[in-house]
């Protein structure tokens, strides 16, 4: 049974920092892709960054880049997304993601089978 739990969420003003972390159980697989995607109320859910585990390529939404940076603890198991900079606009539910190794778009909310139970980020001006 897979798990994906997610931790880290809180609330901070605007230019503050947070570290989500997302460990992950049950995935035998050894090459897969991994994502946060956050959804706010009223909002669709939409991906933020993803990573192809493998061969550590990533994948970040347009509204992150430069701000948010994803990395990986294999030995964990565990996905950690780096907040930075962080504005009023990245209100939302952050969820971990994972799917399969071939993802056509990796930002791509179907693309994905396992999902996390959610951690909230609020951030206020």
């Amino acid at each position: 049974q897979v798990q994906l739990v997610e931790s880290g969420g809180g609330s901070v003003q605007a230019g503050g920092s947070l570290r989500l972390s997302c460990a992950a159980s049950g995935y035998t697989r050894s090459r897969y892709y991994m994502g946060w995607f956050r959804q706010a109320p009223g909002k669709e859910r939409e991906g933020v960054a993803s990573i192809y585990t493998d061969a550590g390529s990533t994948y970040y939404a347009t509204s992150v880049k430069g701000r948010f940076t994803l990395s990986q603890d294999n030995a964990k198991n565990t996905l950690y997304l780096q907040m930075n900079s962080l504005k009023p606009e990245d209100t939302a539910m952050y969820y971990c993601a994972l799917g399969g190794a071939w993802i056509g778009q990796p930002l791509r909310r179907r693309e994905y089978t396992y999902w996390g139970q959610g951690t909230q980020v609020t951030v206020s001006s």
